[in-house]
C-alpha cells in the first residue's frame, strides 16, 4: 500500500512554544494530580502521527490519543464536516425529536456491524454505552417475560467505564474499592485470561486457556440461568494491559450463553473500528455477540460519542405495548449529537477510503516482530500483541508496583514518544496510519527507556 497522505503545515513543522497555564483549578481524571502538576506534560497541537507539546517538541503518538484517533490527528475531512454541521445546526434534541444525520450515521454503522446487529443507540462515551447495554438487557428480559433475569457477570481485570454499572461488572480493583458499598448487587466475575506463567511472549492468541470459559457453566449452576441477564467481556482487555482471549475462548462463551438464554455483550470501546484488524474484534475472531458497546474511534475522538449495537431480536422484543408509549426509559441529552455525528460520518469515510482496517491487518506481522524484539531486555516478563496493539509487561521493582512502568512512560515522553502506562505494563496502540519507520521509532524509544530505567 502506498504511503497515506498526511496533513502538513509550516505552522506544525516549526518549533514554537506556548505559555504554561495555571494548573491549580483543574482536578484531572485518572491522574496523580500532585505528581503531574509538579512535572506537567502538556500537549498543544496534533497532526498526523504527532503531537506537539507546549514547548514545541514533537511527540510521536504511539497510543492514538487514548485508543481514539485511529485515522491520525488533524484530519481536515473531519474538521470541515464539523464546521459545516455546526453552522447548519449546532444542536437538536433527541427526545421525541430527530435529525437526519443521526439516522444516516446509524445506517452507515450497521453496514459495518456483524450480522444481526442492525440497531444502534447513541451515547456519549464508553461508560454510557456500557450502562446502556446493561439496561437494555434488563429491558429485554422483562419484555420477554423473564423479569427474574437480573444478574450480570463480568470478568476479573475487565474495564467497562466508570458508571456504577460499569465498575460493578468491571474487575479492576482500584476502580471499585472506594465505591464498593454502592456497587450493583447480583454481580459475579469470570476469571481473567492472563497467563504469564504458561503463555508469556505469545504472538497473537494463545492456544492455552480456553477452558477458563467453563467457569460460566459453574456460575449458571450456582445462580440458575433463569436469574442471569447478561455476560459482558472485552474481547481484548485493553485498559488492564492488552490481555488477549485464548483461541476458542470467546466462541465457548458464546455457546454457553446461547445455550442458557443469557445475553452476551462485547465491550469493544477499544477494539472497534480497526484496532485488531477488522471493523470489530467479533468479526476478526468469528464470534457474534448480542450487543456491542463502542465509543472512542467511532469519530476519531473528535467529539465525545458512543454507540451500542443491538441484535434485532432484542430491539423488537422491547417494542411492545401501545405505540404512543416510550418503550425504553433511557437516553442522554446529547445522544446522536449532530456535530458528533458529522464527525463520525467523515471518520467512517476515511476508514473506508484509506482501507485503514485492512492496513491494521497488513502491518500486524511487522508490528509483532518489532515489539517482540524487546524480549530479553531488563525486567521484561511478557509481550502480548494483536492487530496494531501490544502490551509490554515488566517485573515490579523494589520501590513498588507501577514504578517501573511509570518510569518507562516518563522516559519515552521526555524523548519524544507517547506510550501508555497501566501499572507495570506499557501499551502501544498507534493510529492506523502508522508506517514501518514510525513503528521502528516507537520500539526504539521503548528499548532506550527500558534500558535506562532498568
Amino acid at each position: 500500500m502506498a504511503d497515506l497522505p498526511l496533513n502538513s503545515s509550516n505552522d506544525f513543522s516549526s518549533k514554537s512554544s506556548q505559555e504554561m497555564p495555571s494548573l491549580e483549578a483543574l482536578w484531572m481524571p485518572f491522574t496523580a494530580n500532585r505528581q503531574f502538576k509538579a512535572n506537567p506534560r502538556l500537549l498543544a497541537k496534533a497532526e498526523g502521527m504527532y503531537y506537539k507539546d507546549i514547548d514545541g517538541n514533537k511527540i510521536l503518538d504511539a497510543t492514538a490519543g487514548l485508543w481514539c484517533c485511529n485515522a491520525g490527528h488533524g484530519r481536515k475531512e473531519i474538521s470541515e464536516a464539523v464546521s459545516k454541521q455546526i453552522h447548519e445546526m449546532d444542536y437538536a434534541p433527541s427526545f421525541q425529536m430527530g435529525h437526519p444525520i443521526a439516522f444516516e450515521l446509524a445506517e452507515r454503522l450497521v453496514e459495518l456491524s456483524p450480522e444481526g446487529l442492525n440497531k444502534v443507540f447513541f451515547t456519549n462515551s464508553g461508560s454510557e454505552s456500557v450502562d446502556t447495554a446493561l439496561k437494555m438487557a434488563l429491558c429485554y428480559h422483562r419484555a420477554n417475560g423473564q423479569a427474574s433475569r437480573t444478574r450480570f457477570i463480568g470478568r476479573e481485570m475487565g474495564y467497562h467505564g466508570v458508571g456504577f454499572g460499569g465498575i460493578s461488572v468491571g474487575g479492576l480493583s482500584n476502580n471499585r474499592k472506594a465505591f464498593n458499598g454502592q456497587l450493583l448487587q447480583g454481580i459475579d466475575h469470570l476469571p481473567h485470561t492472563l497467563d504469564i506463567q504458561n503463555a508469556a511472549f505469545t504472538r497473537g492468541l494463545s492456544h492455552l486457556g480456553a477452558e477458563k470459559a467453563e467457569v460460566l457453566e459453574q456460575l449458571v449452576t450456582l445462580h440458575g440461568a433463569e436469574n442471569i441477564a447478561a455476560v459482558i467481556v472485552e474481547p481484548m482487555s485493553g485498559s488492564a494491559g492488552v490481555i488477549l482471549p485464548p483461541q476458542g475462548y470467546l466462541k465457548r462463551l458464546r455457546e454457553i450463553t446461547k445455550k442458557h438464554g443469557i445475553l452476551l455483550i462485547f465491550d469493544e470501546v477499544i477494539t472497534a473500528f480497526g484496532r485488531v484488524g477488522a471493523a470489530f474484534a467479533s468479526q476478526r475472531w468469528g464470534v457474534i455477540p448480542d450487543m456491542i458497546t463502542t465509543a472512542k474511534a467511532i469519530n476519531n475522538g473528535a467529539i465525545p460519542m458512543g454507540a451500542v449495537f443491538v441484535q434485532d431480536f432484542i430491539h423488537d422484543t422491547c417494542m411492545q405495548g401501545p405505540a404512543e408509549l416510550i418503550e425504553f426509559f433511557h437516553g442522554y441529552t446529547y445522544s446522536g449529537h449532530p456535530v458528533a455525528a458529522a464527525a463520525a460520518l467523515a471518520t467512517l469515510s476515511i476508514y473506508e477510503n484509506e482501507q485503514l482496517f485492512e492496513r491494521s491487518l497488513e502491518l500486524e506481522h511487522y508490528f509483532e516482530d518489532a515489539v517482540h524484539s524487546l524480549k530479553g531486555l531488563p525486567n521484561v516478563i511478557d509481550i502480548r500483541n494483536t492487530g496494531l496493539v501490544a502490551g509490554i509487561q515488566f517485573a515490579p521493582n523494589a520501590q513498588g508496583a507501577g514504578k517501573r512502568g511509570y518510569g518507562v512512560f516518563e522516559h519515552c515522553f521526555r524523548h519524544g514518544t507517547l506510550v501508555r502506562a497501566t501499572g507495570d505494563i506499557i501499551a502501544i496502540s498507534p493510529p492506523l496510519i502508522v508506517d514501518k519507520r514510525e513503528i521502528d521509532q516507537m520500539v526504539n524509544s521503548l528499548s532506550d527507556a527500558i534500558n535506562a530505567v532498568g
